[in-house]
């Protein structure tokens, strides 16, 4: 059986105008906290989806918390809305670019962690300060920390298919390795 892969968290990113006025887009927008002496950025929190918008000055936008690039392009949306019906200038329909997508999986078994930290290159493990194995993959360019209890972390995706490919090579190697010892 092939290990489920689920998109925990997708962050993009946007730009929806330039000199944006954020005491006035706080004011627009529901759910918003502009609190520049401790961050510079607008931040505002939607309940459906459930993400968190920053919104900054030069009309830069992060979106965070998504659970896929469409669920972010709907969150932009509505905030696009919410602030041009208020008369703000903003861009209609910006480019939406992925940042960084985070996925997890569970492997089914229970890997030896030490086994695979001596056999693989290009991992880390020190349990003392960290519970899981950082394996870093050239490609597709991403990083996975596999625990202990077969559960498995994969950072850095650009794209949803990159997480399968990552799995599939992390299924492999961890085959080889069964093999060897």
């Amino acid at each position: 059986m092939e290990p489920k892969i689920k998109i925990v968290n997708v962050v993009v990113s946007t730009q929806i105008g330039s000199d944006i006025d954020l005491e006035e887009a706080a004011l627009i927008l529901d759910n918003a906290e502009y609190e520049p002496e401790q961050f510079p950025g607008l931040v505002c929190r939607l309940s459906d989806p459930k993400v968190a918008l920053l919104i900054f000055r030069s009309g830069k936008v992060n979106c965070t918390g998504a659970k896929s690039k469409e669920e972010a392009e709907v969150a932009i949306k509505k905030i696009i809305k919410e602030l041009k019906d208020a008369g703000m200038d903003i861009i209609d329909n910006p480019e939406v670019k992925v940042q960084n997508m985070v996925a997890t999986a569970d492997l089914g078994i229970e890997p030896n962690l030490d086994d695979i930290a001596l056999m693989i290159e290009g991992t880390e493990y020190e349990p003392e300060q960290f519970p899981g194995l950082v394996y870093r993959l050239d490609d597709p360019k991403v990083v996975v920390l596999i625990f202990g209890s077969g559960k498995v972390v994969i950072t850095g995706l650009k794209r949803e298919e990159d997480a399968e490919i990552a799995l599939n090579k992390i299924l492999e190697t961890l085959r080889e390795i069964e093999e060897i010892i």
